[in-house]
């Protein structure tokens, strides 16, 4: 990549930038994707084919339509054709999925495949939708796809009658109005699950009860959406989805009533033919910054979309014809004053207001939208949550998540009757508190003059606990005073995100206003500063006892995580961190038993200690059998008082399960594992794939203690860093049985002797890592040998090969000078091999790339007639490095 920031807002100020670097003199390879029409390079900072000659660099574009290569003057184009017939067959069988067990049946589909015009997106599509169908469908499928079969495949209509095939046999009416609410969303966009849910709420697509179930029929959906080929999971984004641009392009032409220019670059608002009746206009993600002065007049309009525009002012009267609008979305936008025509929108639904830059004062007309479900004002930068939003009862969901809002008057929740989900994340934390020491910013609160000076109280944690129909719950408290000694019925949160802590700077840390609470994966997170004894009891039947993921953060009054579990009740505990200094927490786990042979924290998966000052152990005494049989992730970090070893025998034995360990900033510790007996069970750290060692400066060894046969046998992944004491990484027992190691690295290991060590006795004994495929060696100022004992001489063999080696790294390892010090040796075969070095040219296969710097090359490879290795190292060797390899 160019490593160009285009920090320029201006497309000329980027444009020249870019430029700049074009002609810099590097030879650069410039890459158009999916170009729709002919554009002027020379706009955008790609400068003309002279130009680009002179400095070796080319331009490649694509794009779906062969006038833009003549436009564009392109020197030469590449067609890239459609599927052949077999090709196509393949991918439609693959895709539907069926045996077509009749020769009838057999014939039919090769004619359906060949309808598709060898277009992949299309064939996906209508073998997804036929692919469990009867007969008689694929027969009438047949009949209107060759009826629809223009002269050429590569015409848009063979997409469009393919993908709306696809459409048609959708399952329901719901799933096909999802379908095309996702064109309203730009191309290439990851859209957000939730907002479909809102925006179909709104809509009144869903016929449920309650937004859980809605929540659960939407995601129902859009898998069924993704199964039929007509969605795209999004690119490692949680919650989101894309869909396709040529499938976006058919959702648009389907949706007649539907008006798309969403990430158009507009500046201005477009010419909108009224008469055309849309039900849905999209204008999100432009550079509008203005409405038109005249009113919009679109009777039938259900959906408006104009968030992420840089409008800072709405017309008074812009609302006044809208009187069917059911969603609107304004959210990131500048905005200061609502249209005073705003509370005519009386069939509102979908309110969103997030991020809009201003305080917007006259935000009481809310309180005329009688009939909203969903408002979202995340980010909204208010002080006061407005008392009108108290008059909406029939909302479902409020959203006003904040760092701004520090004051929440009383009664304004509690009148939300209806509520099922409630998103309060604020500034505001002392819920009717009078607590000594707590942060209470205002107990009372002047209102305006024109309604009279009087005292307004604060929001009380009651307020939550009234609401019948509440399901999702996340809210900040400053205090465990806040919450009610008792509750007269007992809430029945499915999912909540309660944080517990006095200090506002953490609780601002938790504050992500991107994305709400994702009540899909059904979270029950919890945060405190305090402990499990300081919760009223219906707290802990209510949220502790469901909790799944809890975080203690700077809880000096930690004492022991075991009498915690047993407090809080934590059998659905998955997730644990322990964050910050306690001055108490000495050992985490101090076994205590109240219930006899109970397992412990039996559904743990993940356990996180991080800056955990006091900590000297992690266990002391036995743990039931069973306890921690699901742990999967450990993680420790920053503990410096952590003594001994990390993991000791009581531990280990039940850490069945163990995939990923991380171990960093320690001072004391001497041994990652250590196991005190005469036998290690055979079981222990099995399922190891991955570990990290990182600045252990005192640690000695990284086990201790007899090792079973077995350990380590499946760690995939091992990186050593800043471990000064540490000698060598493994015994050659271990390194026999490192079957799965793919990626290891070693750096900054000042005295690092040899990575494996053996003894006199198996020095010979070959090792074979046969899955290893990148080493790096880096600063191991006293590294001699790989793989050697205490006696080995630098010019002695060493019975190691890496078989599948791709990628090495030494680099600064200044006395590393046996046979393997290039990565590239792999010996000691039974009948080896071994050929001079100029032969190896002639006997490699798969050498792709090599470097070597930093030293002379007759240092690197010090005789060309007495430096050998095996022949079978080089099968599948791609590249390698070596500097600062000279001796001394």
């Amino acid at each position: 990549m160019l490593g160009l920031k285009l920090v320029d807002e201006t497309v000329i100020g980027r444009a020249r930038t870019l430029r700049k670097k074009i002609t810099s003199g590097d030879r650069i390879l410039i890459i158009l994707d999916n170009i729709w029409e002919g554009i002027e390079l020379t706009s955008i900072g790609i400068p003309r084919f002279n130009e680009l000659k002179r400095c070796n660099s080319k331009v490649l574009l694509t794009t779906r339509k062969r006038d833009v290569c003549y436009r564009m003057q392109c020197q030469a184009s590449i067609r890239l054709n459609t599927l052949t017939e077999q090709d196509s067959w393949k991918l439609f069988a693959k895709e539907a999925r069926n045996s077509f067990k009749t020769s009838t049946f057999y014939n039919k589909a090769r004619q359906v495949s060949g309808e598709c015009g060898g277009l992949p997106v299309a064939l996906k599509a209508v073998a997804k939708a036929l692919g469990d169908k009867e007969l008689d469908e694929w027969n009438k499928a047949a009949e209107r796809l060759k009826v629809s079969q223009p002269p050429h495949p590569e015409d848009e209509k063979v997409v469009f009658e393919c993908i709306k095939l696809s459409y048609d046999y959708l399952k329901s009416d719901v799933s096909k109005s999802c379908f095309l609410l996702c064109c309203l969303f730009p191309e290439d966009y990851d859209i957000k699950i939730e907002d479909l849910l809102k925006y179909g709420i709104g809509k009144g697509l869903f016929e449920e009860s309650n937004m859980q179930n809605a929540r659960d029929t939407i995601h129902t959906i859009i898998e069924s959406l993704k199964d039929s080929s007509l969605l795209l999971d999004a690119k490692g984004i949680k919650g989101c989805v894309r869909m396709h641009d040529v499938i976006r392009d058919v959702a648009i032409q389907i949706s007649l009533q539907f008006f798309v220019r969403a990430g158009c670059e507009l500046q201005y608002w477009p010419r909108i033919d009224a008469g055309k009746g849309y039900i849905a206009i999209s204008l999100m993600k432009n550079k509008i910054c203005t409405l038109p002065a005249e009113h919009l007049v679109f009777p039938k309009l259900h959906i408006l979309l104009l968030q992420s525009n840089i409008m800072n002012n709405i017309p008074v009267s812009s609302f006044q014809r809208l009187k069917a609008l059911r969603v609107l979305d304004l959210s990131y936008t500048a905005i200061s004053l609502l249209p005073t025509s705003f509370n005519l929108l009386t069939s509102l639904h979908t309110l969103y207001l997030d991020g809009c830059l201003s305080r917007i004062s006259n935000i009481s007309l809310l309180g005329q939208l009688k009939k909203l479900e969903i408002l979202s004002m995340r980010e909204l930068p208010l002080l006061k949550l407005p008392k009108e939003i108290g008059q909406l009862t029939t909302l479902r969901m409020l959203d006003f998540t904040s760092v701004c809002v520090d004051i929440v008057p009383s009664k304004v929740i509690s009148n939300l009757n209806k509520l099922e989900e409630l998103y309060i994340q604020c500034d505001f934390a002392d819920w009717g508190s009078k607590a000594e020491g707590s942060e209470v910013k205002r107990n009372t609160v002047e209102e305006s003059e024109a309604e009279g000076a009087r005292e307004e109280t604060n929001a009380s944690f009651d307020e939550f606990t009234s609401l019948l129909h509440l399901q999702i719950l996340k809210v900040f408290i400053s205090d465990p005073k806040c919450l009610p000694t008792d509750v007269e019925v007992k809430s029945n949160w499915k999912s909540f995100d309660i944080c517990i802590c006095r200090d506002p700077s953490i609780r601002e840390s938790l504050l992500d206003p991107s994305s709400p609470l994702d009540s899909k994966a059904d979270s029950k997170a919890l945060t405190l500063d305090t402990t499990m004894d300081t919760l009223p009891k219906w707290f802990t039947d209510v949220v502790t006892k469901k909790t799944e993921k809890l975080q203690y953060r700077n809880c000096r009054g930690l004492v022991n995580v075991l009498k915690e579990y047993y407090q809080g009740t934590l059998h659905s505990l998955k997730y644990l961190h322990v964050i910050g200094p306690s001055d108490k927490l000495e050992q985490l786990m101090t076994t205590i038993t109240p219930i006899p042979n109970e397992p412990v924290f039996e559904n743990l998966e993940e356990l996180h200690l991080d800056g955990v000052n006091c900590l000297k152990e992690l266990c002391v005494g036995e743990l039931p059998n069973q306890s921690l049989c699901k742990l999967r992730l450990l993680e420790v970090r920053g503990c410096p008082e952590l003594m001994n070893a990390l993991l000791q025998s009581n531990l280990l034995k039940r850490l069945p399960n163990l995939e990923k360990l991380s171990c960093e900033e320690m001072d004391k510790l001497e041994y990652v594992f250590s196991y005190e007996g005469s036998e290690v069970e055979q079981s222990t750290l099995t399922e190891l794939i991955e570990m990290r060692l990182e600045n252990l400066g005192n640690v000695i060894k990284i086990w201790n203690g007899p090792a079973p046969c077995e350990i380590f046998c499946h760690v995939k992944t091992l990186v050593v860093f800043e471990c000064n004491k540490l000698k060598n990484l493994f015994t050659s027992d271990i390194a026999h049985h490192l079957h799965d190691l793919e990626d290891l690295s070693v750096e900054a290991c000042l005295g690092l002797e040899r990575v494996i060590e053996a003894s006199e006795e198996t020095v010979n004994d070959k090792i074979v890592l046969p899955k290893l495929k990148k080493l790096a060696l880096k600063k191991l100022l006293k590294l001699t040998r790989f793989y050697g004992s205490t006696g080995s001489a630098t010019n002695d063999e060493e019975c190691i090969e890496f078989p599948l080696l791709e990628h090495s790294h030494v680099e600064r390892c200044h006395i590393f000078n046996s046979p393997a010090k290039d990565m590239l040796v792999s010996m000691m075969n039974k009948q080896p091999v071994l050929i001079p070095m100029q032969e190896r040219s002639e006997r490699r296969t798969n050498f792709k790339q090599k470097k070597i710097r930093g030293s002379e090359r007759k240092k690197a490879w010090p005789s060309m007639t007495t430096c050998t290795v095996a022949i079978n190292m080089l099968q599948n060797y791609k590249s390698g490095k070596a500097s600062l390899c000279e001796n001394g």
